[in-house]
């Protein structure tokens, strides 16, 4: 089970996470891209720090919405849309390439991602994006998005590109039953718990079945696990996760 987190979220005099605590401990840094955070000066230090420490790192668009932390969603055309997303994966794979490195995949953030989920279109539109940018490129990005229940019509979609997809579970967020994240209006939405993140992580890693908004057990299929490193307790946390999935991987787990 791979590791990965939102990063370069920083923007300007504020800065948001601590990047350079999680960054040696996850597999994969999905960096935002100037619309909902970040700046070009924090997108290149992140672009550096991924680097370094041999991550994937990973385009993360989103709606135009700096004062809403791309968490509103917004009305465009289908082509407005897709020039919105060209835009930033065009900026961070160009600071990439002027930092001889890789950009591998797009993760939509926000109510964006959220809307690509139950919306056929704007998926559609997504992929259409990436697919313009895989013409000119050796080894495919691909698109991570989230895992669920009613997974293939996304795969069909996809399939159609060409486009391989990941699919993605959260530590530290609450479940609908159909699969779908609890919308962030309700005060459970997202778990604190430290134990309550490992328990999840845990068993997203084991392939077990979690606990949704209602008591039900959900089972969700994964490639990679979302977590965040807001503040210290997170980045603990994040660090307590990675731990694990090392001991899984060395069979103690």
């Amino acid at each position: 089970m791979l590791l990965n987190c939102d990063m370069g979220e920083s923007f300007g005099a504020w800065k948001m996470g601590d990047d350079e605590a999680v960054m040696p401990v996850i597999d994969m840094a999905s960096i935002a891209c100037g619309f909902h955070a970040g700046d070009p000066h924090v997108m290149q230090h992140t672009v550096r720090l991924a680097a370094a420490h041999q991550v994937r790192i990973g385009a993360h668009p989103s709606y135009p919405d700096l004062a809403g932390f791309g968490r509103r969603s917004m009305q465009f055309s289908d082509d407005d849309l897709a020039a919105i997303v060209h835009y930033q994966i065009g900026a961070l794979e160009a600071i990439c390439a002027a930092n001889a490195c890789q950009l591998t995949y797009v993760k939509p953030h926000g109510a964006l991602y959220n809307d690509m989920q139950t919306n056929p279109q704007l998926f559609s539109t997504i992929l259409t994006v990436i697919d313009q940018c895989n013409q000119h490129r050796q080894q495919p990005l691909q698109l991570l998005t989230l895992a669920r229940i009613d997974r293939q019509w996304q795969q069909q979609q996809a399939a159609k590109y060409g486009i391989p997809l990941l699919f993605e579970a959260f530590a530290d967020r609450r479940y609908e039953a159909d699969g779908q994240l609890r919308q962030r209006k309700y005060p459970d939405a997202v778990l604190h718990d430290a134990d309550a993140i490992l328990q999840q992580a845990g068993q997203l890693a084991r392939g077990e079945a979690i606990c949704a908004s209602d008591g039900s057990a959900l089972a969700l299929q994964a490639d990679t696990l979302c977590v965040h490193g807001d503040n210290p307790q997170s980045v603990a946390v994040v660090k307590a996760i990675r731990d694990y999935l090392n001991s899984m991987a060395q069979g103690h787990a």
